[in-house]
């Protein structure tokens, strides 16, 4: 498999530029009407643009404070060097709506970037997009320092009790709501929600059902939940993009591509708080009842300096993730570097996997992983073991690593199959690679390949 392989098809845009300035866009507005304002000039540009059959819409040097917008078919949104366009958080711009998370149809209020159904499209440029992910987000005590833990308590003292620790709610709403998580099988259950509605937050750009896709250059932070959600899209490229949250940002993911077909993310850097490049296909059988493996992807020349996990697939993958090469990528002191994980339940298929040049250092866990024993906080709802058929078994195959380059790691390779099912994860191959680990690999009854 080579880069040869993957042929990824770019937007094209016509000359015209307008800026939002020039429909009523106004720095500085730190009030909902400011917000509500500079969110319908960039909407409206968006839609003039559109019509007129495309072109790009400049967002000028300076802070714009915004509700959220809408990408629109045959739109470039540039964001020139200064420009920052950072998010407001209020249920009047972001009503709570049915959408897919985690692999699942559920409730979330409305994403701060949206593209649905839409093609040649763009974000570009040198600014920012700050999602204010800190206004929403929960945080793990152990996660923090002492005196940035006081800090929060500071703020007030929602906080679930666990065995690990505290966790931390922004808001009173958000406290009751991971207590109550409300969801679409319950009667009424949009108009329930909005009694914990700070607790539904979302990921900060939702691309569903779109094509010839570009994220080019801009700085994407700062996510209520994931960063950035491509969903059934098609001719996806990320280039030149930096993807950050802080290490604590729960679920703070930076890329999770989900049921594409053609991606190529590159000479991107991530720092996360969360996995940086996750590919994932819907979540148990409820994402089995329609087509959609994630294939076609190519990854190569990322540099991840945080996260807990370099390149990674799953745990949601129940649509089948296929033929997708992973080369010359960079990870330091990433919880794991390279992480395949799914569970009983999910069922669907891992295959043609090659995963090629790496180079780690200071990794605390893992190495490699793949597992099958994938556990979700307790932030998450999982179903028990009772129940199960056939269609619910995962499978790992003909994944192949080589030229892997680990300096430091608490194991350089563990892999879990499925308790008393070892063909569960077959036909994997570690060749001409270095390790070193403070313990031995931990491969249980699989039958793995692994080269000096």
């Amino acid at each position: 498999m080579t880069g040869a392989d993957f042929l990824i098809t770019l937007p094209e845009f016509p000359d015209k530029k307008v800026s939002i300035k020039d429909f009523g866009a106004v720095e500085n507005q730190t009030d909902i009407a400011g917000s509500k304002r500079n969110a319908a000039a960039i909407n409206s540009a968006m839609s003039v643009i559109s019509n007129e059959g495309g072109g790009t819409v400049v967002i000028p040097k300076g802070i714009w404070i915004t509700g959220p917008i809408r990408l629109q078919s045959n739109v470039c949104l540039y964001l020139e060097h200064g420009a920052v366009v950072k998010f407001s958080k209020n249920i009047e711009e972001y009503p709570l709506i049915l959408t897919n998370y985690e692999g699942q149809e559920c409730i979330r209020t409305v994403s701060p970037v949206t593209a649905d159904h839409a093609e040649n499209i763009a974000i570009c440029g040198d600014g920012v997009i700050d999602g204010s992910g800190d206004l929403w987000r929960p945080v793990k005590q152990f996660k923090m320092t002492e005196r940035q833990w006081a800090e929060l308590m500071k703020k007030n003292s929602n906080v679930l009790d666990t065995k690990e620790g505290g966790i931390w709610f922004p808001t009173e709403s958000a406290f009751l709501g991971n207590e109550k998580n409300i969801q679409k099988d319950e009667k009424d259950a949009l108009k329930k929600a909005e009694q914990h509605y700070d607790f539904y937050r979302p990921v900060m750009v939702s691309l569903e059902y779109c094509d010839r896709v570009l994220l080019e250059g801009v700085t994407f932070m700062n996510s209520p939940a994931w960063n950035i959600h491509p969903f059934f899209c098609t001719n996806l490229t990320v280039k030149d993009a930096v993807i950050r949250n802080p290490y604590y940002a729960q679920n703070g993911d930076g890329i999770d591509v989900e049921s594409c077909n053609g991606v190529e993310i590159y000479n991107c850097t991530f720092e996360t708080g969360d996995d940086a490049i996750c590919i994932k296909s819907g979540k148990n059988a409820e994402a089995r009842t329609f087509e959609g493996p994630c294939e076609n992807v190519y990854i190569h020349d990322c540099l991840v300096n945080e996260g807990h996990g370099g390149f990674v697939v799953g745990s949601e993958m129940s649509r089948g993730v296929k033929h997708v090469l992973v080369e010359n990528c960079t990870f330091l002191g990433t919880d794991v570097g390279v992480r395949f994980k799914s569970a009983m339940g999910r069922g669907g298929v891992v295959e043609d996997i090659e995963v090629s040049h790496i180079q780690m250092t200071g990794i605390k866990h893992e190495a490699v992983i793949l597992t099958m024993s994938y556990v979700l906080n307790l932030l998450n709802r999982e179903q028990g073991a009772e129940g199960f058929s056939e269609d619910d078994i995962p499978y790992f195959k003909n994944i192949t690593m080589h030229n892997i380059n680990c300096m430091g790691a608490e194991t350089a390779v563990k892999i879990e199959p499925m308790q008393g099912k070892p063909e569960t994860i077959s036909d994997i191959t570690i060749r001409d690679s270095w390790f070193e680990a403070e313990k031995e690999n931990v491969i249980d009854g699989v039958n793995i390949h692994i080269e000096a």
